[in-house]
């Protein structure tokens, strides 16, 4: 890599590994997929969570670039200082039809480069393969979208329908400076629109020898917890039968350690129906043993779809005292509980029978869990676009168990979809990518996801 290690702009606009040759735009968008990719990953756009990050605003523009290269007119703004966004609309052919929004985010988890093979924002390509931080999450789907829009906007062509093109900041600690300042403080970007695509779906599973496509159109609501206890402070060598670290640790016990009832939703009830008739297993939802054999079937997948029989809940953080030998007065903890579309109000009973009379719980951050329609014409038209690229494939709808934008852009009626497609070898373990050290995709997955979305785009 050349240029700042740190993957940072340099004068006049460029990014490190950039040459004046890199600018030529190329007919088609699978040309020059890879590339915007490795420009976007050499950009630290790393998201602590706490504000102390480069921010999203060097990404942000470098994404305004390549759209107003192609004679689009994007909209960067900023929810606080470096917090950028960008949106573009494109018209569609039919402007009378309700609008799409095609969405991603620009920042990332961060990475510490010790820990991995390759330097994680030098956006390296090794054996066909892109390396570094972003490579599925998700700027690989960044990269399909812009490299698409731009080859349409090249050939003067129009998407079926009006697109919203976004490009968030933030959704990695939630949204609050990226989608979901959008959705509170500029819903006239999303004027008409009434579904959306974004990450973590589309992408391939083999089951059975059959190449299938899993959909996201569903999402786990999110309930950071905060539990604390309140206790008699006192000397660390005396009777104390109301220690607040005590109280907090059974608490934290019971919660984490809680066996949460299977519960099948429709998307997980209808994936799990085509695992069934792929592989010639049972399917009997009263058989959990069985249930576990068919998740098992999806390989790698299963890590995913697993987390989505039930409910989770799993202790994050534990704090309390200041010295060996003094019982303190308060003791924290933090929770990362996930719940089932449509039984927040379960969840919430269950968590505060488990905390206990000794307890508080609060909420860190909250989210809703969110659903789409299983089937319909846009659904239809996702799988049409990717069977047409990968005939013999299928496509199969799954619930995701962590979030996405999606559940900002849900608050304005809009129905979102995880869609961003990847061909992916047989044994490669798309799911241990995520947040991960040595994230990386294959570029033809890149090349194979401009085509099915470029087919999307003129269809639906």
């Amino acid at each position: 890599m050349t240029g700042d290690p740190q993957g940072r702009r340099q004068p006049g606009g460029t990014v490190p590994g950039m040459t004046a040759a890199s600018h030529a735009q190329p007919t088609r968008a699978e040309d020059e997929v890879a590339r915007i990719c490795q420009d976007l990953i050499r950009i630290d756009s790393s998201n602590y969570g706490d504000g102390s990050g480069p921010g999203e605003r060097k990404a942000a523009e470098h994404v305004a670039g390549l759209l107003s290269d192609v004679g689009l007119d994007p909209e960067l703004f900023e929810s606080t200082p470096g917090r950028a966004n960008v949106v573009v609309r494109l018209e569609g052919a039919d402007p009378s039809r309700a609008a799409l929004v095609l969405h991603g985010h620009t920042d990332v988890v961060p990475a510490r480069a010790e820990d991995w093979t390759v330097p994680p924002f030098a956006g390296e390509e090794i054996a066909g393969v892109l390396w570094g931080r972003g490579a599925v999450d998700m700027k690989d789907m960044d990269a399909m979208v812009l490299a698409v829009v731009r080859q349409m906007a090249r050939e003067g062509r129009k998407p079926a329908r009006d697109v919203v093109v976004a490009m968030f900041a933030d959704e990695e600690a939630g949204g609050v400076h990226g989608a979901s300042w959008a959705v509170d403080h500029r819903p006239d970007l999303f004027e008409g629109a009434t579904e959306a695509i974004s990450e973590v779906g589309g992408y391939s599973v083999e089951i059975a020898g059959r190449r299938a496509y899993l959909l996201q159109t569903a999402e786990k609501g999110l309930a950071w917890l905060r539990l604390v206890a309140d206790g008699r402070a006192g000397h660390g060598s005396q009777v104390n039968r109301d220690n607040a670290v005590t109280h907090l640790a059974e608490a934290v016990a019971r919660i984490g350690a809680h066996a949460w009832p299977q519960v099948l939703t429709p998307t997980v009830r209808r994936l799990l129906e085509g695992v069934a008739e792929l592989t010639g297993l049972p399917f009997d939802e009263h058989d959990e043993a069985g249930i576990d054999a068919l998740v098992a079937a999806l390989g790698p997948a299963s890590r995913f779809v697993g987390a989505t029989l039930r409910h989770t809940t799993n202790p994050t953080r534990l704090d309390a005292g200041y010295l060996s030998n003094v019982i303190p007065s308060r003791a924290q903890a933090t929770v990362d509980g996930r719940f089932l579309p449509g039984r927040e109000d379960e969840f919430d009973t269950t968590i505060r029978a488990l905390a206990g009379e000794h307890v508080q719980i609060t909420d860190v951050h909250r989210d809703i869990a969110a659903s789409a329609p299983i089937d319909g014409p846009l659904v239809d038209a996702m799988a049409a676009a990717v069977v047409a690229e990968d005939p013999g494939s299928l496509v199969l709808p799954y619930m995701l168990a962590a979030g996405t934008d999606n559940k900002s852009l849900a608050r304005l009626g809009i129905a979102g979809y995880g869609f961003a497609p990847l061909r992916l070898p047989a044994d490669f373990d798309f799911t241990a990518m995520f947040h991960g050290v040595d994230e990386r995709v294959p570029v033809d997955a890149l090349r194979f996801g401009c085509r099915v979305l470029d087919r999307l785009l003129a269809t639906c």
